[in-house]
């Protein structure tokens, strides 16, 4: 689908707009109806500065070949998760997963990976400065042990065993991107997050007030009332589709619901309302994340689940339809394209995007050589479309 550029934003109703006034009742009659036509035609269509996604899994090998269009259609930037199978520990490691991404791209392509590097008790301090030198890399990922999908090389004892990693990257100006989880198996899988913001991350930023952090894929009311409370300016959030559309009673509806488990885990439906009222509000501590992390088909229906939801085809229309649930449309792009960039310290996109208002039907599945991957809301119908541009 083709369609043309617009204005980025939807406009007041015809009501509250002013003209000046017609010389007789007919010529005012027609322009009430233009008037009424053109913002009819512009609530259908909405034209976004080309936004980023700051929390992305591309994985490698063919999953990475098979995923990285749908992200690059839509995004101009991403921040990728070096979660993998080894993690990317270095700046070495990190430059070679970047030319994979980019020898993978689409022709003509003009995404880019914004790189990380996974955390853990062995980082050398000494890398921070060689990853903020390459210019490619713009932050460093701290998994605690354990806490999820290819995890198991993350930290144990942060402060022990980072606080000069901590300071390096304070020095360097690289941030320090949270999964703000404990691993504790004391604590219930639903309140790991809270207590993470307690014993772990309040202290972090009392000792290291400097240190810029992005607490990601939140999904409490605790963590909107704690970053809500951060004045510094150095803590940020960013947030999935499907913490902002789903409870945790969308994992076992209709039976168990492997394609909507992720980690962290769904929450209560009060949690739920607390994230959309955040990300809606215009606050510009929130950026779009989605998080999105695709597994094999064969990976997520087994006796034993990954973890991870497939957004990233989908993922424009997802938070369109929130923000229009919410009357904020105005407001959708500063969170997908403004918010992120701006915390970076990064220029925003040029380019524009257009979403329109047109049901769709979101495929049952995404084949790749190895197999298939099923998206969040398969085979079910949304209202916006992303159109070629």
């Amino acid at each position: 689908m083709n369609c043309l550029m617009q204005s980025s934003r939807i406009p007041p109703s015809s009501s509250s707009l002013t003209f000046a006034s017609p010389k007789n009742s007919a010529s005012s009659s027609r322009l009430r109806l233009t008037t009424a036509r053109a913002a009819a035609q512009m609530a259908e269509e909405l034209t976004i500065t080309r936004p980023d996604d700051w929390h992305l899994h591309l994985r490698d090998g063919a999953l990475l070949r098979s995923v990285l269009p749908h992200s690059a259609k839509q995004f101009g930037r991403a921040i990728v998760m070096p979660n993998l199978k080894p993690p990317i520990t270095t700046t070495v490691k990190a430059l070679a997963y970047r030319d994979e991404i980019l020898k993978s791209l689409p022709l003509n392509s003009g995404f880019t990976p914004l790189m990380t590097l996974y955390l853990t008790d062995n980082t050398n301090p000494e890398e921070i400065e060689l990853a903020r030198n390459s210019g490619v890399i713009f932050g460093v990922k701290l998994y605690p042990a354990g806490a999820t999908t290819n995890s198991q090389d993350g930290v144990t004892d942060i402060f022990g065993k980072c606080s000069p990693i901590f300071e390096k990257m304070i020095k360097h100006e690289m941030p320090l991107l949270v999964h703000g989880e404990v691993t504790d198996p004391n604590v219930d899988t639903f309140d790991r997050e809270k207590i993470f913001i307690e014993n772990i991350l309040s202290p972090l930023i009392e000792k290291f007030p400097e240190l810029k952090i992005v607490m990601e894929h939140i999904t409490t009311l605790d963590a909107v009332k704690f970053i809500d409370s951060c004045n510094s300016g150095k803590i940020a959030a960013t947030v999935t589709p499907q913490h902002m559309l789903m409870n945790r009673n969308a994992l076992f509806q209709g039976g168990l619901q492997p394609h909507n488990y992720c980690l962290p885990v769904l929450k209560r439906e009060i949690h739920r309302q607390a994230i959309v009222k955040a990300v809606t509000s215009g606050s510009k501590k929130y950026f779009l994340g989605t998080d999105s992390a695709p597994h094999d088909k064969t990976r997520k229906e087994s006796s034993c689940g990954c973890a991870g939801i497939f957004s990233a085809p989908i993922a424009l229309s997802l938070y369109a339809k929130v923000f229009e649930q919410e009357g904020a449309l105005d407001k959708l792009e500063a969170f997908a394209s403004f918010n992120g960039p701006d915390f970076y310290g990064l220029p925003r996109n040029d380019g524009k995007i257009k979403l329109q208002k047109s049901p769709w039907k979101v495929p049952e599945s995404y084949g790749y050589n190895s197999g298939e991957i099923v998206p969040l809301f398969a085979g079910q119908i949304l209202d916006w479309e992303l159109c070629d541009v």
